[in-house]
């Protein structure tokens, strides 16, 4: 079997119209529930925490439909399809970080958390310089990560809604904007929950029924697809079965690879908006339970990708996928029409807006939380409780959901035709950097203080920050952010490998030459993460 789909042909078949009904009955469906959500939202643990009435199960399909970002469709499937082997790494990189969560995060973080990671970092700590740098650690990665999921969004209009002008595109950014911030203004993160729990599922379904589709196609042998997907003309042949074919085998690309590698599997864990879904669960049974049930169903769908990536390489080609508007981010699009015509690539085109969707309200309500519970009410009001401040915590909360809202949609505009992925290697590596080695040694290390703390949030992101910048992610290469211009003093695309060892000696460091340390808080912490106790008393606050 060949490439069935020609470029031109497969263009001339989308119906914007069809994609936009589709994906407009989306919005509308979702608004209605979130507006229903919104009934029960009249607490600050409603509105950053659900009432933290959601099972395990949900919140599993939750944190799924949280985690598999625009990225992780259109990209990985795009990665395999050209790519094959090295693009699939992607996907097990992403999908190993859950074991990181799982084991060494999850329980110990919604025993001793009320909303945000902010409070685990404060609870043996001082408080307000603490919480002012989690704050900023948190927005920092939520504010490059919904950047990058904003402007994917606008990338991929050309090919998904068939507008090509830039006022159209900029329109369809700033569109997904305002819905974005009227679910988490109406719904708080009950609503914004149902959102990830419905997209999740349509997700789900809509790969795995192009998945069955694809096989059957070849009788369900799987190696008939990659045979077709190694035959395709234009394509890297043999390669997209051995490793090599996107990373090269050369030292610095191997360093290069490890650097990512690192970064995804250990950036996952301190990932706020991923973090916050552990407080959404009434008990840390169900945190546990919840995430058991997210790298179930993520790994179902990374299986999905393995299939849908080659498939595109066999049924459409490599050469129609990398001329698509969209380029490599078309592939997932272009096997939908080839399999389904006009109407599967609608139900497509809608899923992968409401990927977005989902994801920028989740990333949104995590950064309105973390400013106003960490840094209005802890920072500035110095933790004045009472029902008249908790309603001026969630007012704060959702006057800046607006801001972050209008600067990830000005953002977005402004990035639509940059190079994306060193958007959402920076945020990766950042969590990594950053958060994982304050949380880890917030939640092991008993002599962590303090200055630890500052020390290795702020070094880790000044750290991060810089190198990327300096990197050929930014400057120096044909696929570099800025075209034309090379000041990349660093060698590789993402810091995780340098980056993160030394967030975590900093905070070792910084600790050492400290001579704080509250053993009874410390004492108190040990025992509320790994027993529970006090933790429900606590959260009901």
């Amino acid at each position: 079997m060949s490439g069935t789909l020609h470029l031109a042909q497969g263009l001339d078949a989308i119906n914007p119209v069809l994609n936009f009904s589709i994906f407009g009955a989306f919005v509308l469906i979702t608004l209605v529930i979130v507006f229903r959500a919104s009934r029960n939202t009249k607490t600050a643990a409603d509105y950053y925490a659900a009432g933290r009435s959601f099972s395990g199960p949900q919140n599993g399909m939750a944190i799924a439909g949280d985690y598999l970002s625009a990225a992780s469709f259109l990209g990985i499937v795009g990665a395999i399809a050209l790519n094959g082997y090295d693009g699939f790494l992607y996907s097990i990189g992403f999908l190993v970080a859950w074991l990181v969560a799982l084991l060494l995060v999850a329980e110990l973080m919604r025993n001793t958390a009320k909303f945000t990671m902010g409070d685990v970092l404060a609870f043996r700590m001082r408080q307000r310089p603490i919480r002012a740098a989690a704050a900023v650690s948190t927005l920092a990665v939520s504010f490059f990560y919904l950047l990058a999921q904003m402007a994917g969004g606008g990338a991929l209009v050309n090919l998904l809604l068939g507008i090509r002008s830039e006022v159209g595109q900029n329109v369809i950014i700033a569109t997904v904007g305002v819905v974005m911030i009227i679910y988490v203004l109406i719904g708080g993160m009950r609503g914004t929950t149902w959102v990830q729990i419905i997209k999740a599922g349509l997700l789900i379904a809509g790969a795995a029924a192009m998945t069955v589709w694809v096989l059957a196609l070849y009788g369900f042998d799987f190696s008939g697809v990659l045979a077709d997907a190694v035959a395709q003309e234009g394509g890297k042949g043999e390669a997209l079965l051995s490793p090599g074919a996107q990373y090269g085998i050369n030292e610095v690309s191997k360093l290069n690879f490890l650097s990512l590698g690192i970064a995804l599997v250990l950036g996952t864990a301190g990932l706020p908006h991923v973090l916050m879904r552990f407080y959404t669960v009434p008990t840390a049974k169900d945190a546990r339970r919840s995430v058991v049930w997210a790298i179930s169903l993520i790994g179902l769908f990374y299986l999905f990708t393995l299939v849908l990536g080659y498939g595109a390489g066999a049924l459409v080609g490599p050469e129609e996928i990398a001329n698509a508007p969209g380029g490599v981010n078309s592939a997932a699009p272009l096997l939908a029409l080839a399999l389904g015509g006009p109407v599967l690539l609608g139900f497509i085109a809608a899923v992968a807006f409401a990927t977005i969707l989902a994801v920028v309200a989740g990333l949104t309500i995590t950064a309105s939380a973390s400013f106003a519970h960490d840094v209005y009410t802890s920072v500035i009001k110095k933790g004045q409780s009472g029902d008249d401040s908790a309603r001026s915590e969630v007012r704060v909360a959702r006057i800046t959901a607006v801001v972050i809202g209008a600067a990830a949609v000005l953002g977005g505009i402004f990035a639509k035709e940059q190079n994306v992925a060193f958007l959402v290697a920076l945020a990766f590596a950042v969590a990594a950097s950053a958060n994982l080695p304050t949380i880890l040694y917030t939640l092991f290390w008993k002599r962590f203080n303090t200055q630890g703390a500052l020390w290795s949030i702020y070094g880790g992101l000044v750290v991060t920050i810089t190198l990327i910048v300096f990197s050929p992610a930014v400057s120096g290469s044909e696929t570099s952010m800025i075209k034309g211009m090379d000041f990349a003093w660093f060698p590789l695309s993402n810091p995780g490998l340098v980056s993160i060892p030394l967030a975590f000696f900093l905070g070792w460091l910084g600790t050492v030459l400290s001579k704080e340390h509250n053993a009874k808080k410390q004492a108190e912490m040990e025992v509320r993460s790994l027993t529970g106790a006090g933790a429900e008393k606590a959260a009901s606050h």
